[in-house]
């Protein structure tokens, strides 16, 4: 009868007796499951950093963007691109709407004294704050008799300020935009980086002085915006949509293609979420690649313990060893070195984890799921790939093992 601690004792003693071996075997399972961990919870982390990022855009937003490609079979030649009496239609005509806030995008050159900076300036409207959840730190905001005026006042990020007036207030100080002065009327509380895209570094201005004097946008149609933010109702994030496109189509006489989309905020999360999703997956398979070469570096070692240990094998079958005895023994042998391998592996990757979320702006993701699966999976690659040669050894004929000893 197999006495599973004896069979444990033994397995553990040989591998404690070889231990160089024993480490370098278990290399591939450590590396394995590091990587599989790891490269899991990275996925997961900028998926959670993708989403928290949309999020702060602002909730229940809906974003109207021109179509890239030619709008065709139009009634009559009317524009292609949206303008501002759109948002002003979209505002005053779509019940399920809250607030609308258009905005025109261009890179530009701001300057200050010898300073010069590239960066982003917005054209927005007073109602940008509420509707994209933004903050002001001090001063004020583009405010209607701003727009109404056209204003020559500008609302600049925090590291602007920082780099641009430090140490100081940047109330009332002057920039410089295509060689205008701008009035500093305030400052943006610190907001990140979305996409690529620092927003600390965003000059806001008013939209009539933006597109008159810094884009150029003359239109017959009305001042061409680059794209339209709405603040749909709760809940009616559908209705609104579907009410903002019936509108878009009418007002642009559309029969055909449309020259515009709507893309909900929910839209662009899934659309990220499927990304990372897959992203994840691919990682988690060429991580699994170790795990899998890991397992045959377990198998040849022990081949190789089997030819090695002949001699023992016959000497325990001569004194009434079974081949149960030798296959559970090998087995043991294989599933420790698999198993040993598969928790410090564990630790490495939970610990490479940790060390990413302090000095990187992810938040680590630690799934006790995953965890608990690795390491499965690990033990299991040691139980399937000693199968070969624990059978091996137990079905040695202890004769043959002791005369080749």
């Amino acid at each position: 009868m197999i006495n599973p601690i004896e069979s444990w004792k033994m397995a553990t003693s040989t591998l404690v007796a070889n231990k160089l071996r024993s480490g370098l075997t278990m290399l591939g399972i450590i590396i394995g499951n590091a990587s599989v961990i790891s490269l899991i919870g990275i996925g997961q982390a900028v998926q959670k950093l993708a989403e928290d990022e949309f999020e702060s855009l602002g909730p229940n937003v809906l974003f109207v963007v021109p179509g890239n490609r030619e709008a065709r079979n139009t009634v009559f030649d009317l524009p292609k691109t949206l303008v501002w009496e759109d948002a002003k239609a979209i505002a005053s005509q779509v019940p399920t709407v809250n607030e609308v806030a258009p905005q025109i995008n261009s890179r530009q050159v701001v300057s200050h004294q010898n300073q010069n900076l590239s960066t982003l300036i917005l054209g927005v409207t007073p109602i940008f704050l509420e509707v994209r959840s933004f903050n002001l730190a001090e001063g004020r905001f583009i405010s209607e008799v701003d727009i109404q005026r056209n204003n020559r006042v500008a609302v600049i990020g925090s590291e602007i300020a920082e780099r641009f007036f430090p140490n100081q207030s940047s109330l009332g100080k002057q920039l410089r935009i295509k060689n205008i002065s701008w009035e500093v009327i305030g400052v943006m509380e610190p907001k990140g980086s979305f996409l690529g895209e620092n927003q600390d570094e965003i000059v806001y201005l008013p939209l009539t002085t933006m597109g008159n004097q810094i884009v150029g946008n003359t239109s017959p149609y009305g001042l061409q915006v680059s794209f339209i933010s709405v603040a749909a109702k709760e809940n009616k994030f559908s209705a609104a949509q579907f009410q903002i496109e019936n509108l878009l189509r009418l007002r642009h006489k559309i029969v055909g293609e449309d020259d515009f989309y709507v893309q909900s905020q929910k839209d662009i999360l899934e659309i990220i979420g499927k990304v990372t999703q897959g992203l994840t997956l691919m990682l988690a398979a060429i991580s699994g690649i170790s795990l899998l070469v890991g397992g045959i570096g377990v198998m040849n070692i022990m081949l190789v313990s089997v030819s090695e240990r002949t001699n023992e094998i016959g000497l325990r079958k001569a004194i009434g060893a079974t081949k149960q005895d030798i296959l559970v023994q090998f087995l043991i042998e294989a599933t420790i070195l698999a198993a040993v391998g598969g928790f410090v592996g564990t630790f490495i990757g939970v610990g490479g984890l940790l060390l990413l979320g302090v000095f990187s702006p992810l938040t680590v993701i630690i799934s006790p799921g995953v965890i608990l699966i690795a390491v499965g999976v690990s033990g299991g690659i040691g139980l399937f790939f000693g199968v070969v040669p624990a059978r091996q050894a137990a079905n040695l004929d202890p004769m043959v093992a002791l005369r080749s000893a």
